[in-house]
């Protein structure tokens, strides 16, 4: 039964679940949820009605939420990089770490561009304030964990890098990461350098122009 992923490639957890697609050459039809094509968008109502993409379809079920979707690839279409460990103990420390990316460093990158769409009247720095100081705690904390390890989790590419590589790429653009912390950047660098998410960020380049605050000449 052939996928079918509802999505925007400029989208940071559509990315997530594009990367994992793509890392195993998972076979795939792309829905672009965009003004253009209004019939993706209510086809996407039908399936969740919370609107929120991804959504993968994978014959009569609709998956939401990008780590739940990586997980299912993982269960009904296996391909040669496993993505969670088959040992329960490697696989908390990749959900971990998947929640880490998902929560505290994508959350506030949403908080401080979705703050920037606000009215002026409107606008939450309380909130902002609280979403910098987030930041900088996520940015040490991964600075640390990153000291003796290639990918989040440890050795292995894996669900929590797919959250990773889109929540570190907006994130540096939102909050730039302090320079010092050098293993946040290089990670960041090698994730940039992984073909499925190089992949990712090519297909999104057009639509930078999208972004609130201003896509950096980088990357």
């Amino acid at each position: 039964m052939a996928l079918t992923l509802y999505a925007h490639p400029f989208s940071s957890y559509c990315q997530k679940v594009l990367i994992a697609l793509y890392e195993n050459e998972t076979s795939f039809e792309f829905r672009m949820l965009s003004p253009d094509e209004p019939q993706n968008t209510e086809e996407l109502a039908r399936l969740w009605p919370f609107r929120r993409f991804p959504v993968l379809v994978d014959g009569d079920r609709a998956l939401s939420e990008a780590s739940i979707i990586i997980e299912h690839l993982s269960l009904h279409h296996p391909g040669p990089v496993s993505l969670l460990p088959d040992d329960p103990r490697a696989a908390l420390e990749v959900r971990f770490m998947d929640r880490f990316f998902d929560l505290y460093v994508s959350t506030p990158q949403q908080k401080l561009v979705l703050d920037s769409l606000r009215p002026a009247d409107q606008r939450d720095p309380y909130g902002v304030a609280e979403a910098e100081k987030m930041f900088d705690t996520a940015y040490q904390w991964l600075d640390e964990k990153m000291r003796d390890r290639e990918w989040a989790a440890g050795e292995d590419f894996s669900l929590a890098d797919c959250a990773a590589a889109p929540a570190l790429f907006y994130a540096d653009w939102t909050y730039p990461i302090d320079p010092g912390f050098a293993n946040v950047h290089a990670y960041r660098q090698q994730l940039l350098q992984r073909p499925s998410f190089a992949r990712a960020v090519e297909e999104a380049r057009p639509y930078r122009s999208l972004f609130p605050l201003g896509a950096p000449e980088r990357d």
